[in-house]
């Protein structure tokens, strides 16, 4: 009986090592940082990794004969790179535990091609986070009462002060989009889909980290819910497509849904841009007070914006575009397939012959006649 052969661990620190190990790698780091807590010296350096910085605390007037309420409000600042890296470990722990718990236990199952794998392992960890962020981004609009009023977008312009849940939801989009690009060589993504990632993932980065910087965070919060809902529906559309081809009906709704998104991000950057922050009394540009309301920079926004939703429409319309070729195309294949079988020959469309041999019940032959003829 011969022994069974073990597989070969690779060598220590060698890129398949850094692999295969990269989340317990992460934890160790995660757990020094947590571990610092526990000491007098490092507690107070370990806590601006963990938790949000730059409190402000402001008082409340509700009532005259009642006590002015305390609240606590967020600024932001550099101590919140260090917050951003700790939870942008969080996010590169939680994306290992889906991926093996999860997402390859149903790959085992589907059995997908090496194309469509890397596309459902992609899907799968984005309809999660879309679908996270989704559901707290509209836990955060109904808490704040920011659906009620518009005006709130551009009133007592700049928006320094943030709750919160609304800075906490920005550190955690900011880290979670950050940890996508070292993600990009921890799950071995092939080349031709690196550009394509490398796209959206910076985009992202910009956009957030824009309306964070600039205190726009309304504004952002505001368009990034609904573009978040478009996007959970393409994906979880495209997971329910490799488990079954025949379901495509999701794709449909998110077309739909993705112009209106695409109309609704243009309609209401440009009234905030266009008509609200321009009519503001607080003009000026300060970066002491966070201000940023001058024409150029409401300028570069909009164009920014613009820019993007454009560049996001003509993917669109290629894809769109591209997926009615191919369905033309199987089609005129599918015709093509069936018309040959579907045309009666000549010899059938005389009398007393199928296919060029005579009828059973046709008991003269042809010599016969020949004879009686003669």
């Amino acid at each position: 009986m011969g022994f069974r052969k073990k597989s070969k661990s690779p060598p220590v620190l060698s890129h398949e090592f850094v692999i295969q190990n990269h989340a317990d790698m992460v934890s160790c780091v995660a757990m020094i940082v947590l571990l610092g807590l526990m000491f007098e010296v490092t507690a107070k350096y370990a806590i601006m990794f963990i938790t949000v910085q730059y409190n402000v605390t402001q008082t409340l007037d509700t009532d005259a004969e009642d006590k002015p309420e305390p609240f606590s409000y967020y600024k932001y600042g550099p101590k919140d790179m260090a917050t951003v890296f700790f939870y942008l470990l969080i996010a590169i722990i939680l994306h290992a535990l889906i991926q093996e718990y999860i997402l390859d236990k149903i790959n085992r199952r589907l059995h997908l091609s090496k194309t469509k794998h890397s596309k459902f392992n992609e899907s799968g960890q984005l309809a999660t986070f879309y679908s996270f962020s989704f559901i707290w981004g509209c836990s955060i609009l109904t808490s704040e009462e920011f659906e009620t009023n518009p005006t709130f977008l551009w009133e007592g312009y700049p928006h320094i002060h943030m709750a919160f849940q609304v800075k906490f939801f920005y550190i955690c989009q900011i880290a979670y989009w950050f940890h996508a690009l070292p993600e990009l060589y921890f799950q071995k993504v092939r080349k031709e889909d690196i550009p394509r990632q490398l796209y959206y993932i910076c985009l992202y980065i910009f956009h957030i980290t824009g309306a964070y910087v600039l205190n726009l965070h309304r504004l952002g919060l505001v368009l990034l819910v609904p573009h978040y809902l478009v996007e959970l529906l393409f994906h979880a559309s495209r997971l329910f497509y490799f488990s079954d081809e025949n379901k495509q009906k999701g794709f449909t709704l998110w077309a739909l849904l993705f112009v209106i998104t695409r109309l609704l991000t243009l309609t209401v950057s440009v009234l905030t841009f266009g008509f609200g922050l321009s009519r503001t009394d607080n003009q000026g540009f300060s970066l002491a007070e966070g201000n940023f309301n001058v024409l150029t920079v409401r300028m570069t926004c909009l164009s920014a914006i613009c820019l993007t939703q454009a560049w996001m429409m003509w993917k669109f319309i290629n894809f769109q575009l591209k997926k009615w070729r191919e369905q033309s195309q199987i089609q005129a294949n599918k015709k093509k397939a069936v018309s040959p079988k579907s045309r009666p020959s000549k010899k059938d469309s005389r009398g007393g012959s199928v296919n060029g041999v005579m009828k059973p019940d046709d008991k003269t032959s042809p010599r016969a006649r020949k004879s009686k003829a003669s």
